[in-house]
C-alpha cells in the first residue's frame, strides 16, 4: 500500500486533472450507491436472521441458525455467474415465462441482473452472514437482564429489542456491516461481470488494460482513504458507547415459542436469504456442473484442492494470530500509536488484492535484486528470487488484505470482557501473558473461531492476489474457475466454483455448530 501511494503522489496532475473530468464522478456515484444498498441491506438481514434464531422458536430454526452462515462459502461472482444464467434473457426463468405466456422479447418488462442492483443484490446475499455472525455470538453473550426488566415495565418484545439488545450488539453489528462495506468497495469480479463502473474496476482497467499506472495508484489511493474513513468512524463510534452485559450474572434469556402465523413469518424470513444466496445459486451451479463433463477427483482437481487449503489454513493461523497480538497489545496499553495501528492494519480490506500484490511486489523484487547483487559480488553464486513468487509474500498479502475481518472479529470478542478483570487480575500478581491464556482467550474463543473461518473462506475465495504473487504452476481452485470463466466457458467454471463452495462450508457448519453449543 505504501508503494501505491508513492506511486500516487509520483503521477502527475494531468492524470488527475483526466480523471476527475471522465471517469472518477461515475466511480464516486455508483461506488457510494453500492455502499448504502449493502450496508442497509447486510445490516437488516444479518441483524434480524441472527436476533429471530436467538430469541424465538419456530419450525426450522436449529437449522436455518447454520444454513444462514452457508452463503459466507459463495464467492459474490460465483454468484453472478448463476443468476446471470438464469434470470438473464435466455436463461430458465425467461425462457419459461416466454413458452407460457406466449410473449416476445418486447412484450414484458423483467429485471436486469446485469445492473448496479443486482451487483447490490449479490453482495448483500454473500456478505450478510458478516453481520449475522458477529451480531448472534453478541446475542448469545448477552445476560437477560437488562431485556427482561425491559419487559416487566411494559416493553413489547420488538421495542424491547431495539432499545435494550441491539445496544449491546452494537460493537458486532458495526464490525459485520464495516467488515461487508469494506468487501463491497474492494469487489471487483461482480461489478465487473455487471459491467458497473467502480473505483475497483477502474484500478484493473488502469493498472492492466491501459498501463496506466499512476493513474491506477491514484484510484487506490481514493480507496485507502474511504477505508481508513470506514475504520476510523466505527471505532469512533464504537469507543463513545462501550457495551458489556448488564447484570453482575449472564443469564441466558429463553428462547419464545412462535405459533401460526408469526412462526410461519419467522421460518420464512429466515429461508429466504438461504435460498437466494445458497440453495437456488448451488442447484444452477450443480446442472452446470453436470453438462461439463469435468471430474472433480481428477488428480489435476486435487491438486488445485490441496493448494486452496493450504495456503487458506497457513493464512488463516497467521493472520488471526497477528490481530489477536495487534489487538490485545491495544488493550493492555493503549495509546493513540496503538489505535492507530490498528486502524493502519484493518484498512488492507478495501484495497483491491491485485493493487496490495503490486505494492508488495515492487519493494520484494528490488530487495531480491540488492541480495542478489550482494551475494554475487561478495560470495560468487546468485541467490535468485527468495521473496517475488513465493508462498511466504503471497501469505503476507492475505494478511494484509483480511486483517480488519480479523481484528473486527477480536474485538467484538474482547469489548465484552470489562477492563476491570484485567485489573482484579493485576492485583492478584497475575501477569500479562497469564491474563491472556488464562482469561481472554477461553472468553475469546468463538470470536477467534469467527475470524478463522472468516480469513479461511475469503482467501479460499481470493482471485488477484493469488493470480499475480502465486509461485509458479501453483495454481487455485480461484484461479481455474477465472480462467474457465474468462474464456466464455461458464459451464466448465461451475466445478472449481462447487469446490470452493465445499470446503467453504465445512469451517462453516463447524463454527455454528461450536458457537451454538449450549445455546439450545
Amino acid at each position: 500500500m505504501v508503494a501505491a501511494v508513492i506511486a500516487a503522489f509520483n503521477g502527475s496532475l494531468d492524470t488527475w486533472r483526466s480523471l476527475f473530468s471522465t471517469v472518477l464522478p461515475g466511480y464516486i456515484w455508483n461506488t457510494i450507491q453500492l455502499v448504502v444498498f449493502v450496508g442497509l441491506g447486510t445490516a437488516v438481514v444479518g441483524t434480524s436472521t441472527a436476533w429471530l434464531t436467538v430469541a424465538y422458536k419456530f419450525p426450522g430454526r436449529r437449522l436455518l441458525e447454520i444454513a444462514l452462515a452457508l452463503p459466507l462459502a459463495f464467492p459474490a461472482f460465483v454468484l453472478a455467474y448463476a443468476y446471470t444464467d438464469l434470470l438473464d434473457h435466455p436463461g430458465a426463468v425467461q425462457t419459461v415465462l416466454r413458452e407460457v405466456t406466449g410473449w416476445g422479447p418486447r412484450d414484458y418488462w423483467f429485471p436486469e441482473i446485469r445492473s448496479l442492483g443486482g451487483a447490490a443484490a449479490m453482495l448483500i446475499f454473500v456478505l450478510y452472514p458478516y453481520v449475522y455472525l458477529l451480531a448472534r455470538a453478541s446475542f448469545l453473550r448477552q445476560s437477560s437482564t437488562a431485556y427482561n426488566a425491559a419487559r416487566t415495565l411494559g416493553s413489547t418484545p420488538f421495542r424491547a429489542f431495539l432499545s435494550v439488545s441491539m445496544p449491546m450488539a452494537r460493537p458486532a453489528i458495526a464490525g459485520g456491516v464495516i467488515l461487508a462495506l469494506m468487501e463491497t468497495i474492494a469487489d471487483f469480479g461482480t461489478v465487473a461481470h455487471f459491467s458497473v463502473p467502480t473505483f475497483a474496476t477502474g484500478i484493473y482497467r488502469s493498472w492492466f488494460a491501459m498501463g496506466d499506472r499512476a493513474a491506477a495508484a491514484q484510484l487506490a489511493l481514493c480507496l485507502l482513504m474511504v477505508a481508513l474513513l470506514f475504520a476510523s468512524l466505527e471505532r469512533m463510534q464504537r469507543g463513545a458507547t462501550k457495551r458489556h452485559p448488564a447484570g453482575k450474572k449472564v443469564e441466558l434469556a429463553k428462547r419464545i415459542q412462535l405459533k401460526g402465523l408469526p412462526a410461519f413469518a419467522a421460518t420464512f424470513a429466515c429461508l429466504l436469504p438461504v435460498l437466494i444466496g445458497f440453495i437456488i445459486p448451488l442447484v444452477v451451479l450443480f446442472n452446470m456442473a453436470l453438462d461439463s463433463g469435468q471430474s472433480p477427483l481428477s488428480s489435476r482437481y486435487i491438486g488445485f484442492m490441496e493448494n486452496s487449503i493450504i495456503l487458506a489454513s497457513i493464512a488463516a493461523v497467521v493472520t488471526v494470530t497477528a490481530a489477536t497480538i495487534i489487538g490485545f497489545c491495544a488493550r493492555i496499553a493503549p495509546s493513540r500509536a496503538s489505535r492507530f495501528a490498528t486502524v493502519i492494519a484493518g484498512i488492507g480490506y478495501a484495497v483491491p488484492g491485485g493493487v496490495i500484490a503490486i505494492g508488495l511486489l515492487v519493494p520484494f523484487a528490488k530487495l531480491d535484486n540488492v541480495i542478489d547483487a550482494w551475494a554475487r559480488e561478495t560470495l560468487g553464486f546468485s541467490t535468485g528470487l527468495l521473496f517475488t513468487g513465493s508462498i511466504t509474500l503471497l501469505i503476507i498479502a492475505y494478511m494484509v488484505r483480511y486483517m480488519a475481518a480479523a481484528l473486527n472479529a477480536f474485538d467484538t470478542g474482547i469489548s465484552s470482557i470489562k477492563i476491570n478483570i484485567d485489573n482484579v487480575a493485576r492485583t492478584l500478581g497475575r501477569t500479562t501473558g497469564s491474563i491472556f491464556f488464562q482469561i481472554h482467550l477461553p472468553l475469546l474463543r468463538p470470536s477467534l473461531l469467527t475470524a478463522l473461518l472468516i480469513v479461511f473462506v475469503d482467501v479460499m475465495k481470493e482471485l488477484p492476489a493469488t493470480l499475480i504473487m502465486r509461485p509458479f504452476n501453483f495454481d487455485t481452485l480461484a484461479i481455474q474457475a477465472y480462467r474457465l470463466a474468462s474464456d466464455e466457458r461458464l459451464v466448465q467454471s461451475a466445478v472449481p466454483s462447487l469446490l470452493i463452495v465445499l470446503f467453504g462450508l465445512i469451517p462453516v457448519i463447524l463454527l455454528c455448530v461450536t458457537i451454538n453449543r449450549g445455546h439450545r
